[in-house]
């Protein structure tokens, strides 16, 4: 039988390695007027969380914290902290003005809004 209150064991390099990172899955889906992403980020940080939009491209970063309930000594845990990172090429007709991020229950929604497609143009050629 283990005594859980024995001295842990020097760590190993796997625990001394830096924080795992994970892509988070997605589920994405188009209505009419927007591009919806839905992402999985348990444990993720509202207050680390990136979402940037660089050109077509982006991207999403956040930090998960390994909770500690005060008043309590963690004897044994498999849950660690997590980096989440993930980018994406959207296309050009999205609103990155309007983009809206909402993490509720460790899963990230982003509504991506379109934008009017531009009306076609008549090309005047001039003449050599």
């Amino acid at each position: 039988m283990n005594d859980l209150s024995a001295p842990a064991a020097p760590p190993s390099a796997e625990q001394l390695a830096a924080t795992p990172t994970s892509v988070p899955p997605a589920d994405i889906i188009e209505t009419e007027d927007a591009v919806m992403m839905l992402l999985d980020m348990p444990g993720a940080d509202p207050a680390g969380l990136d979402v940037t939009l660089d050109k077509r491209v982006l991207s999403l970063s956040a930090q998960s914290e390994v909770p500690e309930p005060p008043g309590y000594t963690l004897l044994y845990g498999e849950y660690r902290a997590w980096r989440y990172e993930r980018s994406f090429l959207v296309s050009d007709r999205v609103d990155g003005d309007r983009i809206d991020a909402v993490l509720k229950d460790g899963v990230l929604t982003l509504k991506l809004p379109k934008s009017a497609p531009s009306p076609a143009k008549k090309i005047t050629v001039k003449p050599a």
